[in-house]
């Protein structure tokens, strides 16, 4: 037994590679939380009850993935939307999502789920905003997904109110109007947000877009995060065409938007970021609002390169996250940790990114921009959430830096992921899900609905 929660104190021990201080001895887990690092050679303080031993795995926090949207795993490398920009592959995929039923969401969910922490990601965010007849309840099967598979979930509430009639983007199918988004979000945070440190779940309020929402519906719920205590989040500063549409319709760039609408403070962080200037940077950082990177989305999209130094000085938290499967074709954060460091070097230069920068994007950024002091570093008193891999593959042979030989060399699969202090991923495979027959249902579900070859 090797489990923290069914043998008192788990000793991790003696790890080819640790992301922590102090801790070459590895670490010990209790209940659910790190109760120690092991320096080098030393043993345990106290007495332990099992040992788990670590001498083949690189060990790092489980990664935080703060922007994802789990439903576009069904329309992956969809041929309506290739080769487009944001704007047009909105457009295009829209025209197909008001096909997701509740059995195929509940799929996505699943697999989207069982992908990240197959990456090694312990912490899974969403920002769902999708809500066509019948998907009324997305928030609650996103949970009820999280709870079974034992993953940490952080679920935004997500609302387009805005159709094309209105001046939006999306059709009239997608959108709901604002009183009953704003009941539903009262709804799902009353029944779902536990602001306990250690919470397994977490509720926040995601408008989609300054092009698909009301400034009231922005407004109503920057005043209910306040009432419970939850966070904010939206898509911001992404694309040119989303400045320029800005401009049109409400007179301002994107952060003037965000200000007149109370959102300028650190319960609110943004998908992508990419298009602000140097004032904009400054008053972000000046405001604490989070700044979720998605570098492999932007690059699929061509949106630009988020300007993740200058927005850290500044004062801005930087997380990663995947951004949805439709725009990444993938839900592996390990694999956007790399393409952070390979964009951001492009960008800043070889010695100005490096790959602890990436592995802290991931970690404590991610933590950071959630509003969570309890995950995302490995240190006494925060949640057990780990990601252990191996370096057995052709891919690392001759590698000299384990931690640097994760990022560089392209690790992409964890061999233990633990959650909570118990492991939910064990010699790479993810316990209580058959991911063959989840494939094979999820692959019959997209091609039924969404079609394909």
């Amino acid at each position: 037994m090797t489990q923290a929660g069914a043998t008192g104190r788990l000793w991790i021990r003696d790890p080819l590679a640790i992301l922590a201080e102090e801790a070459g001895g590895g670490i010990v887990v209790a209940g659910s939380r790190i109760v120690e690092r092991v320096a080098a050679g030393a043993a345990p303080m106290a007495a332990v009850d099992a040992t788990f031993d670590a001498s083949r795995h690189v060990v790092i926090p489980g990664l935080v993935n703060t922007h994802h949207h789990v439903f576009q795993t069904l329309t992956r490398a969809h041929p309506l939307a290739i080769n487009k920009p944001l704007f047009p592959w909105l457009k295009a995929l829209y025209t197909v999502w008001d096909k997701l039923t509740p059995e195929a969401f509940r799929l996505a969910t699943r697999l989207a789920y069982t992908e990240l922490l197959l990456s090694g990601c312990t912490t899974a965010g969403d920002h769902h905003y999708l809500f066509p007849k019948g998907l009324e309840a997305s928030v609650d099967i996103q949970v009820e997904e999280a709870r079974a598979l034992g993953i940490r979930a952080f679920v935004t509430r997500g609302s387009m109110s805005l159709s094309e009639k209105d001046g939006g983007l999306p059709p009239e199918s997608l959108v709901q109007d604002d009183d009953t988004i704003l009941e539903d979000s009262e709804r799902v945070l009353a029944l779902f947000h536990d602001t306990a440190p250690g919470a397994m779940v977490q509720i926040g309020l995601a408008p989609c877009s300054p092009f698909n929402v009301t400034k009231r519906l922005m407004r109503e719920s920057a005043r209910l995060a306040d009432i419970h205590d939850c966070r904010l989040h939206t898509h911001l500063g992404e694309t040119l065409d989303e400045d320029a549409y800005c401009l049109a319709l409400f007179g301002q760039r994107p952060v003037d938007y965000l200000e007149e609408v109370g959102w300028m403070g650190p319960r609110t962080w943004l998908a992508h970021g990419i298009h602000f200037d140097d004032g904009e940077v400054a008053r972000l950082g000046r405001a604490g609002v989070g700044v979720c990177h998605c570098p492999t989305s932007n690059m699929t999209l061509a949106s630009g390169r988020c300007r993740t130094c200058e927005l850290e000085a500044a004062g801005s938290p930087v997380g990663l996250g995947v951004d949805g499967s439709a725009s990444n074709d993938s839900s592996n954060l390990m694999e956007g940790v790399r393409h952070a460091l390979m964009l951001n070097r492009l960008t800043y230069g070889a010695e100005r990114v490096t790959h602890l920068d990436a592995l802290r994007w991931a970690t404590e950024g991610s933590a950071a921009c959630l509003g969570r002091a309890d995950i995302g570093r490995i240190e006494p008193g925060r949640e057990a959430d780990l990601a252990l891999f191996t370096l057995d593959e052709l891919r690392f042979s001759g590698a000299h830096d384990p931690l640097a030989a994760l990022v560089l060399c392209g690790a992409h699969r964890a061999d233990r992921v633990m959650v909570a202090g118990t492991w939910r991923v064990i010699d790479g495979q993810p316990l209580g899900i058959d991911t063959g027959r989840l494939r094979e249902d999820h692959t019959a579900m997209a091609k039924r609905l969404f079609g394909g070859p």
